[in-house]
């Protein structure tokens, strides 16, 4: 039975949501409750009309699955109640960190402060009124935010990390069906559930019954279609791209990363910060020209299946792409800044494709002494091929310099194979 139980939210993706006295105390503190001013997909709102849902609903989405992985035999066998309930907290709180326009905002974090969203995280739960809130439910903040970005690490107790964050957590488990759910961009059904109940704590961390590998299947396909038709779409990551120029352009104006408290921080949303950079000079231009869905257009676009040092080293280091970005700029004979060259691996990305491929997913078969270890990729052929490189390069430029932006990128990268050109 729950315990302390106080009421229900209805959740469009996974019903009645059951929570506690504490949970709602939690819920209701501002840092959570900014999260409704948050949209979890900033920008894809240009393509799927309905993809206006928040951090909010996902944050709640998460602490329910954290719940329903603690409630599974095979693991709540091994971690207390106390602990159940620390993990479903640290799912609540997991997202507290972001900022204005979700993803985008990380890069001014990174560019500015060398910050991520979960450094801001533990920085919250540590610093602001939920240390407090969280002391007088008896939980350690210090403990909760290292939780809720897996990143506890205590002895014996790595499964703990590994339900919020892991190749297969309940964070990933959320906002896939979250977000096609919201965008209407579905590519199959993902059993989440299937997944959740096919848990188990092995040598003391999490792994996923073998019988279980359909759905694993089709989380990673689900994962890689939605990652292409979502969270790097051209025209929505033509939206986040001019969010954060205009953020980057206006920063100086309107110090959004010389914030000192966590009060300070937790005060910009997408609705405040949307409005000082529709009132700030340098980045006018830009607001309005979102507000008339006058977009950056992309002139060139390349998918790689091969790893490649050059490509690499374009993905991977942002003077390269400057260089790259002057080299096409000289070119079209059109100003540098004109150019922009986008690739997945970027901080205003939201949830990279490869972040559930590059580790092994642990997976385990039941033998008549026990279970043992399995690497997936020896027993599925979907996911072995799926592991393997795609990237996507592409660059942005506006609708009067795309023609010959194109000519540019075309002769400076490479000639556009014809199974990778785009419809514009």
């Amino acid at each position: 039975m729950l315990r302390n139980y106080w009421g229900e939210i209805k959740d469009p993706v996974h019903g009645y949501i059951y929570i506690t006295k504490d949970e709602k105390e939690i819920i209701d503190s501002f840092p959570i409750q900014r999260l409704r001013r948050l949209r979890q997909l900033a920008g894809s709102e240009y393509v799927y009309p309905g993809a206006n849902h928040t951090r909010f609903e996902h944050s709640i989405g998460v602490m329910y699955l954290a719940g329903r992985a603690t409630e599974n035999p095979a693991i709540s066998m091994h971690i207390s109640s106390e602990e159940a309930e620390a993990v479903k907290i640290a799912g609540l709180l997991h997202d507290v960190g972001h900022g204005p326009f979700s993803h985008v905002f990380e890069h001014l974090l990174d560019k500015e402060l060398h910050k991520t969203h979960e450094d801001m995280t533990r920085w919250i739960i540590g610093s602001s009124e939920l240390k407090d809130g969280l002391g007088k439910l008896g939980f350690v903040p210090d403990e909760i935010g290292k939780l809720a970005t897996g990143r506890l690490r205590r002895v014996g107790r790595a499964f703990l990390d590994q339900i919020i964050s892991s190749a297969v957590d309940v964070d990933k488990l959320d906002f896939i069906v979250r977000d096609t759910y919201h965008t209407g961009a579905e590519y199959g059904f993902v059993d989440i559930f299937r997944l959740i109940h096919a848990l188990d704590v092995l040598d003391n961390s999490l792994a996923i019954d073998v019988g279980a590998l359909s759905a694993l299947e089709s989380l990673i396909i689900a994962r890689i279609e939605s990652f292409k038709s979502i969270y790097f779409h051209r025209v929505g990551r033509a939206a986040q791209i001019m969010l954060a120029m205009a953020m980057e352009k206006a920063n100086s104006d309107l110090g959004l990363t010389s914030f000192k408290t966590p009060e300070e921080y937790l005060a910009m949303d997408d609705y405040t910060v949307w409005t000082r950079l529709k009132d700030c000079e340098k980045s006018e231009e830009i607001i309005r020209n979102l507000e008339k869905r006058k977009m950056l257009k992309c002139a060139y676009e390349r998918t790689f299946y091969e790893k490649d040092a050059m490509v690499s080293s374009v993905f991977s280091r942002e003077t390269h792409r400057k260089q790259l970005q002057a080299e096409i700029a000289k070119e079209a004979k059109v100003d540098n800044a004109a150019v922009i060259i986008d690739v997945p691996t970027v901080p205003s990305v939201p949830y990279h494709h490869s972040g559930l491929l590059e580790a092994e997913i642990p997976v385990f078969h039941k033998t008549e002494e026990g279970k043992a270890f399995q690497r997936v990729s020896e027993i599925s052929k979907i996911i072995e091929t799926l592991q393997g490189f795609i990237n996507i390069l592409r660059v942005y430029t506006s609708d009067e310099n795309r023609d010959r932006v194109s000519v540019a990128a075309t002769k400076v990268l490479g000639d556009i194979p014809s199974t990778a050109k785009i419809s514009y």
